[in-house]
């Protein structure tokens, strides 16, 4: 179907199905629906995830998570939990699970192109036993998310392997301003760029695990 910009959308699975192909037997025999000892070995290398949530209406948000590796603590085989630490309290992703318990994650562990997704149904902890063995620089989380596994996979490197997203030759974070100069554009903000430029300067790694005040 076209419209008026020209652009022409896909609109049935069918359709999809005719542009793609069907799916490669490996890609459909790789899903699982309980933690095999690689995933747990995945897990525990892993310092960064990506959470996709979405509220009642569809609404969707992703929210990257990051620790020491092995931050997600595996509970059994079919349960994972994922520590929250300081931010910015804005809990969009958790106020989305409040709403609609469905969670995709992604895990990553750097210079490594796969990736290990997990999908399942998520519920908000306020405490658990479990709670002391995520304590990271004195910081004992006073919240985590806890994800009952539906089903998990390891997906395949070639977006990293497309991107070169793992080689430092391609990385130039000098191509776009600073912290403090994105946040005084995008932003309306008290602060002058002079005192944002400080408050995202080489003390801000010091405050990681410092709750903020309310």
């Amino acid at each position: 179907m076209a419209d008026g910009g020209g652009f022409t959308e896909v609109t049935s699975e069918a359709e999809l199905r005719a542009l793609l192909g069907p799916p490669m037997p490996r890609a459909v025999t790789k899903e699982r629906t309980r933690l095999h000892e690689m995933d747990r070995r995945w897990l525990a290398a892993s310092p960064f995830c990506l959470i996709a949530t979405a509220d009642a209406d569809g609404n969707c948000d992703v929210s990257p998570k990051g620790d020491p590796p092995g931050f997600a603590h595996v509970i059994d085989d079919t349960t994972i939990a994922v520590p929250e630490r300081p931010g910015n309290r804005r809990a969009d992703g958790f106020r989305n699970v409040l709403a609609n318990p469905h969670v995709g994650l992604i895990f990553l562990v750097p210079g490594r192109g796969e990736t290990l997704r997990v999908n399942g149904r998520a519920r908000l902890l306020r405490d658990a036993p479990f709670f002391d063995e995520m304590t990271v620089k004195g910081h004992r989380p006073a919240l985590a998310l806890l994800v009952e596994i539906e089903q998990i996979f390891f997906h395949c490197a070639k977006a990293f392997l497309r991107s070169s997203l793992w080689e430092p030759a391609t990385w130039d974070p000098g191509a776009l301003p600073s912290t403090a100069q994105i946040t005084k554009s995008v932003q309306k903000v008290e602060e002058t760029l002079e005192e944002l430029e400080r408050y995202y300067g080489p003390e801000y790694a010091d405050r990681l695990y410092v709750p903020v005040p309310k």
